[in-house]
């Protein structure tokens, strides 16, 4: 068995890893010069690095590990399913067991009518089964003309061709010759950064109207859907005011605009419900799974979709599809991630336990000179870093700068944060025990308390 338990010296991985690994969205130079953490090992919500540090994990890997490290069953059940149908394609009037009890599954779990799935290998491949299922939709309904679809600036969902256009971020339509045609963006419901002086009810209100002015800009006849997450994950948590939602819902609903929920770091019980279209209220068209769906234990992604529009693209063929479209280990291995997130009530401990306790946590670090505004929904939060707070200030500093420090001041201390820009973000793993919240919030103070002594010897802090 192929197994690396007696590994190489941290300084001989990492110029191993430098040689011949691309790492994503990093600056290969740079990293190489400073070498790449190497995790061996995890079980809980704690990561073991090769010289043997401990961290506590509170991004759960990549938004993804909802039900913590070291699992056996997961890896039990992939073992058994590799041994008895390790790969089948669901091409050619062909499908397999694993693949039809998670459609089950699915259909039962999700809201309303949502009763159809489309399987992936990621979010990302996800968002773009999307944009070809909403304008083969319209086009089969006989209005081959809607096919624009509206998302947000800062947006999230993917880093693929079809996914970078539908996110809303400048770094990344800079390289590659994105967004691709008929993608438009509207302004985030980033009250922090982007409120001014108007309240944060106003300003979720008028946040939400952009999408109808840029329907009746674009021609109604044009627009095909709106696409969003619930809170923005990788934008850096940012919760829309609570007026934002059903404004949106209610544009949607006027203007015949599918309504496309991306559940990729919301879904499977991160904001306290099952779905984070539930927690905000919104009834979706189509949600966009991945991450939570298997824990992060195996890679899958999928599409969720009503009766009405499977029953449309049901009528013709769909000329789209993925050679690991429902993996029947991938497959396998969310069924009993999702058993687990039942029968152990993951989602009731999010709602009930972990949540309301993190909650309170999370937002008395307002009190610290460094956090001017500290927003949580269920197991995702962010502090905006600011050195005036009245004011909402950025710091006399390129954005990101003061971030990256406090980042590495929680690296230091056992703790994995992240950063995006100046706002510091969670999103640990939901089984996350009360006693485990409290080192998080201690490392976390700690890791600010460092930066606010750094920055203001810096002279960044004024």
């Amino acid at each position: 068995m192929n197994m690396i338990t007696n590994h190489l010296p941290t300084a001989e991985l990492q110029a191993l890893d430098a040689a011949h690994h691309i790492h994503p969205f990093s600056n290969q130079d740079e990293l190489a010069g400073q070498g790449a953490r190497v995790i061996t090992s995890a079980k809980g919500v704690m990561l073991t690095d090769s010289d043997g540090n401990q961290l506590l994990d509170a991004m759960a890997g990549l938004w993804c590990v909802n039900i913590g490290y070291g699992r056996d069953e997961l890896a039990d059940v992939a073992a058994r399913q590799m041994r008895e149908l390790p790969y089948y394609n669901t091409f050619f009037m062909t499908t397999h067991v694993p693949v039809i009890a998670l459609s089950a599954k699915l259909a039962e779990l999700a809201p309303g009518d949502l009763n159809h799935v489309f399987f992936a290998g990621s979010g990302s491949e996800a968002n773009d089964t999307n944009i070809r299922m909403v304008r083969h939709y319209w086009s089969a309904k006989g209005k081959s003309d809607k096919t624009i679809i509206i998302s947000r600036k800062n947006a999230y969902h993917g880093s693929t061709l079809g996914g970078a256009s539908l996110g809303g971020m400048i770094p990344m339509h800079q390289q590659g010759g994105l967004p691709i045609p008929d993608i438009h963006h509207i302004p985030q419901p980033n009250w922090w950064a982007e409120g001014g002086d108007m309240s944060p009810d106003a300003f979720g209100l008028a946040r939400a109207q952009e999408l109808e002015k840029a329907i009746l800009a674009l021609g109604e006849d044009r627009v095909a859907a709106f696409i969003a997450e619930p809170v923005q994950g990788a934008g850096g948590v940012i919760v829309p005011p609570e007026s934002y939602y059903p404004e949106i819902q209610r544009i949607c609903d006027k203007y015949e605009i599918l309504l496309i929920s991306d559940e990729v770091i919301c879904g499977f019980g991160r904001t306290g419900n099952w779905f984070g279209a539930q927690t905000v209220g919104w009834k979706p068209d189509i949600m966009t799974i991945a991450k939570g769906l298997s824990s992060g234990y195996a890679p899958i992604g999928g599409s969720i979709v009503t009766d009405e529009i499977a029953n449309v693209i049901g009528a013709t063929e769909f000329n789209h599809g993925y050679t690991y479209s429902g993996h029947p280990v991938a497959a396998a291995v969310a069924l009993e991630n999702l058993r687990i997130l039942e029968e152990e009530d993951v989602v009731g401990h999010v709602r009930d336990v972990a949540g309301p306790y993190l909650k309170r946590k999370w937002e008395a670090l307002s009190d610290h000179p460094l956090v001017g505004e500290a927003k949580i929904t269920g197991m995702m939060g962010s502090v905006a870093l600011t050195p005036n707070k009245a004011a909402r200030a950025p710091f006399a500093a390129n954005p990101g700068t003061v971030g990256l420090i406090c980042r590495d001041h929680c690296f230091a201390n056992g703790l994995v944060m992240r950063h995006v820009g100046d706002r510091m973000i969670i999103a640990p793993p939901l089984v996350l025990q009360p006693h485990e919240i409290d080192t998080l919030i201690e490392r976390a103070t700690r890791a600010l308390d460092l930066t606010l002594a750094q920055i203001k010897s810096d002279g960044l802090f004024v």
